[in-house]
């Protein structure tokens, strides 16, 4: 629990200045200069886009940088928040390629339960069977969304032990026949 608590104090520290910091100045500052004396609505448009880009991204590099870390303090069984951090990183610029590829799929996985809930998702009604189907359908996307968590940790966690170095400390050894419980 305690090294969890202090991995969200950093990460409350990082998420802070993400949204604090960075998304000020990128929106408060720079964008009313970038369009200043800018006539047309679409560049506006396409530099704010831009802009949304560029600081999904940043916050899309620190989510995978926590998982990773909550990951290898799991797996490794680390106290050292700290450790876990620049474990992950490590372990990021090693396998950059594979762990970009997979946060692309989940974050697909994601995003298609976001837009199937969208689509069958009734609006408000009367009282009812259409306000149970709209309680049944909100509480199916709940689960929805906390199984695509668990798939994101699943798969983070899959791919960190498929790649490392050491695998057969974190795995369990295979039993063999005198001493196996398939044995009795």
């Amino acid at each position: 629990f305690f090294r969890f608590l202090r991995l969200a104090v950093v990460q409350l520290v990082a998420y802070g200045l993400l949204f604090g910091l960075l998304h000020t100045w990128l929106f408060d500052r720079l964008y009313p200069r970038l369009t200043h004396d800018v006539t047309v609505e679409r560049t506006a448009f396409l530099i704010r886009l831009a802009m949304y880009g560029l600081f999904g991204v940043a916050v899309a590099v620190c989510t995978v940088v926590f998982d990773y870390s909550k990951v290898r303090a799991v797996v490794e069984d680390r106290r050292s928040a700290i450790g876990a951090i620049a474990a992950a990183l490590g372990f990021l610029k090693r396998h950059a390629g594979a762990a970009v590829g997979l946060f692309l799929l989940n974050f697909a996985l994601f995003a298609a339960s976001v837009v199937l809930y969208g689509l069958v998702a009734p609006g408000a009604g009367r009282a009812g069977l259409t306000m149970w189907l709209g309680f049944a359908l909100g509480q199916g996307y709940v689960l929805a969304r906390l199984w695509v968590k668990l798939v994101f940790w699943a798969s983070e966690t899959a791919l960190f032990q498929s790649r490392l170095a050491h695998a057969g400390y974190v795995a369990r050894p295979l039993p063999t026949w005198p001493d196996s419980p398939a044995a009795d």
